[in-house]
């Protein structure tokens, strides 16, 4: 066998082929979706992935306020911040968050499947999130794509 022949190519940031990527939340279970954009994010689903590069497309998720959770979650699931004062933890609940910022429980629950370092933070940097079915970045001209033939 010639191992001259076949070499295992790793991408650049400069040979790196980013696109523009439309999904729509309507009916979507929170976590299943969050796991495609994670994965679409990350560059996962193409095969000139490499793990510490910024490979993945842009992702553009419209219809924020449409989402589901199934069981209990919506009064059970529990977001914590700080304050950073002494005593200064806050608690919210799923409902206490979405009905003043529905697309942060997709922008949290896509940002806790990216890597915890610097590469983590740049591909999050990738991810818009809309309430509705407007979004501003028509001239990126961003491919729809359907998330039930994904899963």
């Amino acid at each position: 066998m010639d191992t001259l022949s076949y070499k295992t190519v790793s991408a650049k940031p400069s040979t790196v082929d980013k696109q523009w990527v439309l999904v729509d939340a309507t009916d979507q279970s929170l976590g299943r979706l969050a796991s495609v954009v994670a994965k679409i994010l990350r560059g996962k689903n193409k095969p000139t992935y490499t793990p510490h590069v910024d490979c993945g497309d842009n992702v553009v998720v419209i219809n924020a306020e449409k989402i589901s959770l199934s069981g209990k979650k919506w009064d059970d699931k529990v977001y914590i911040s700080h304050t950073g004062y002494p005593g200064g933890q806050r608690t919210k609940t799923a409902t206490q968050v979405f009905e003043k910022h529905p697309e942060r429980l997709i922008e949290r629950a896509v940002k806790g499947m990216l890597p915890k370092n610097k590469l983590g933070a740049d591909l999050f940097r990738n991810l818009r999130v809309f309430v509705g079915e407007d979004h501003n970045l028509d001239a990126q001209k961003p491919e729809k794509i359907n998330l039930n033939e994904l899963l």
